[in-house]
């Protein structure tokens, strides 16, 4: 079903063209008011790449893990109106799905999954958004959003989707957002647990064997993916013999850092200088900033076993390994160097 569901995809034009087809099934589809009588809410967490970011683009692995201490929200609810309705606060936009302009990406994963799930669109409908989770920082803002409305909407319908079904809808959303994604945002939020990722290949999904504690500073500058991806490629292909050696070393990086991860009794000091050699090869490539590495040299200087940018870079957020004793005074020395916002999360 997933493979037919890609081929479908790459055939729409654009979102409203798909809700059209929807309306003009609607008049002969049986009636769904009962289930519009319904409050559905769906929730998607935040996620951060602890290694492999990059690199991950070119076929070489790459680790992320959610983090739950920020969520986005969907709640799926009937209204009278005329016609099914996106409400999303954080944003400070209300607007009719069917005025949408093309490639608006709430629009396109709604109409993808009522499309996959074989439903047509009720015209008295209102999906309104919320979220925790800080927009174009690299925490997979609008991957939570997509997956939220596609557990909302599944839910609806009592259609309940897989990890890889719902991952694989919201992956095709992406492409809006990132251009040429790499695929790891959609898969580690929408299984809410760490994940080791090869483009193409099936995902693995990670055993922690001793948790531990990330503190994730926010620069509060926005990480424009688009650009940074396309300006890497761009430099790539200008000398791809050089980039390629780059994103070998990371993948070595990735590796040893997945062993360590799994094996009893981790080595988290060494995982730290794993984060360090990682950030040092992203400097390389050109992506960090000097608000990062204010914040990564604030959290070293706070007992940090480990610290290296987190997302596409140029801005977005940093990650910094603690014990359970470092990690509030982690946190305060990320806040005193200038971060915007601060959490701390377990990775387990």
């Amino acid at each position: 079903m997933a493979v037919a569901f890609v081929q479908l995809a790459k055939e729409m034009v654009s979102p409203t063209q798909v809700y059209v087809r929807f309306v003009r099934v609607q008049a002969y589809a049986p009636s769904v008011r009962g289930r519009e009588k319904r409050i559905n809410k769906a929730t998607a967490p935040g996620k951060v790449i602890l290694f492999g970011e990059h690199a991950v683009v070119y076929g070489r692995p790459a680790m992320a893990v959610p983090v739950l201490e920020v969520q986005a929200k969907a709640v799926l609810h009937s209204r009278r109106g005329d016609g099914f309705r996106i409400v999303a606060a954080n944003l400070e936009r209300d607007y009719r799905l069917a005025d949408a302009p093309p490639n608006n990406p709430l629009a396109k994963i709604i109409c993808l999954t009522y499309q996959y799930l074989k439903q047509p669109l009720p015209s008295n409908l209102e999906l309104r958004l919320t979220s925790t989770i800080p927009l174009g920082r690299g925490l997979g803002s609008g991957a939570a959003v997509s997956t939220a409305i596609v557990r909302a909407l599944a839910m609806f319908y009592d259609h309940p989707l897989s990890a890889e079904e719902v991952s694989a809808l919201v992956y095709e959303v992406e492409k809006i957002h990132h251009g040429t994604p790499s695929g790891i945002d959609n898969t580690v939020i929408a299984f809410e647990q760490p994940v080791y990722f090869v483009k193409g290949k099936p995902i693995q999904r990670m055993h922690v064997s001793s948790p531990f504690t990330l503190v994730i500073g926010d620069t509060g500058m926005v990480s424009p993916t688009h650009r940074v991806v396309g300006d890497l490629r761009s430099r790539w292909q200008a000398d791809p013999q050089q980039y390629e050696g780059y994103f070998d070393e990371i993948s070595a990086i990735t590796q040893q850092a997945r062993i360590i991860i799994e094996q009893p009794d981790s080595d988290l000091a060494r995982l730290g200088k794993l984060m360090n050699e990682n950030h040092e090869v992203l400097v390389r490539l050109g992506i960090s900033s000097p608000k990062l590495e204010q914040l990564i040299q604030a959290a070293h200087q706070a007992g940090a076993l480990g610290a290296k940018l987190s997302g596409a870079g140029w801005g977005g957020n940093m990650i910094a390994l603690a014990t359970p004793q470092t990690a509030k005074a982690i946190a305060k020395a990320l806040t005193q160097a200038g971060a915007v916002g601060v959490i701390v999360t377990k990775v387990k």
